[in-house]
């Protein structure tokens, strides 16, 4: 199946040379499905049509491709994003905004062939996600780990954790690594975890304790604890209201407020 691309670019040359370069790659195949010269005219066409992957730049003119990057991750289902751009800057935010990839103009065949295939195997994994609970009557994450395929229940998931490229799957008992995006992951089950930072999901019913802590380097932090683990983790503020109504909707018992 081929993927449906988006190309964002206020370069016509840039986005020339993209679709010829899509148009050369053969595994996996990539359509052409429109192309944009600014972030008001790529909402327009995400929102229009469908498309899988949006090959965005960064240095755009008005609102710029890290802006409209967020703006995409807020919909019901946003498209896959690979930044392609001449600076080499904004890496962190593109993992931050959970980019499947990070190109760096001139772009090489090779290399965007390696992205489409990550797009390619994070949609499968996605596919894997959506579906790994049918017949078992639980909802439940098909891993691949050392070379076998594991399947566990989402119940017994204490919080999910983007790192670098994967998703920590963190149990009471172990970790697992999931190839997914943690977007995803939320629109599909936000009925079992909750939000607290731009990079974790926690089980709803495993919040225990909303507490606020100093950091040396930060100062004020807010961290939430969560049964069968020891660690704490980071709440983000505009996260703060959600966990909350966590902690009350679990019973949990009233930590510092």
């Amino acid at each position: 199946m081929a993927l449906r691309v988006l190309i964002v670019d206020d370069e016509a040359l840039a986005r020339s040379r993209l679709r010829s370069l899509l148009g050369e790659c053969t595994e996996p195949r990539a359509d052409v499905v429109g192309e944009a010269a600014n972030a008001v005219q790529a909402m327009e066409q995400v929102q229009r049509g469908i498309c899988d992957l949006v090959l965005l730049d960064v240095q755009m003119p008005g609102v710029d491709g890290v802006a409209l990057a967020s703006a995409l991750r807020q919909l019901a289902a946003p498209p896959a994003l690979v930044f392609v751009t001449a600076h080499a800057g904004y890496a962190v935010q593109a993992f931050e905004l959970e980019a499947v990839d990070y190109l760096t103009k001139p772009v090489r065949r090779e290399r965007l062939a390696q992205a489409l295939q990550k797009v390619l195997r994070l949609r499968a994994s996605a596919a894997a996600a959506a579906l790994a609970g049918n017949g078992t009557g639980l909802e439940s994450l098909l891993i691949q780990e050392r070379g076998r395929s594991l399947r566990v229940a989402l119940s017994e998931v204490v919080y999910l954790k983007a790192e670098l490229k994967y998703i920590t799957v963190r149990t009471v008992e172990k970790e697992h690594i999931f190839d997914g995006a943690l977007s995803d992951l939320e629109q599909r089950f936000m009925h079992l975890f909750v939000r607290i930072h731009r990079n974790a999901l926690v089980a709803r019913g495993a919040v225990r304790a909303l507490e606020k802590q100093h950091d040396p380097l930060s100062g004020e932090v807010w961290v939430v604890r969560l049964d069968g683990v020891d660690e704490c983790l980071a709440v983000s503020r505009r996260q703060l209201t959600a966990v909350r109504e966590a902690l009350l909707a679990g019973c949990g018992p009233a930590s510092a407020f």
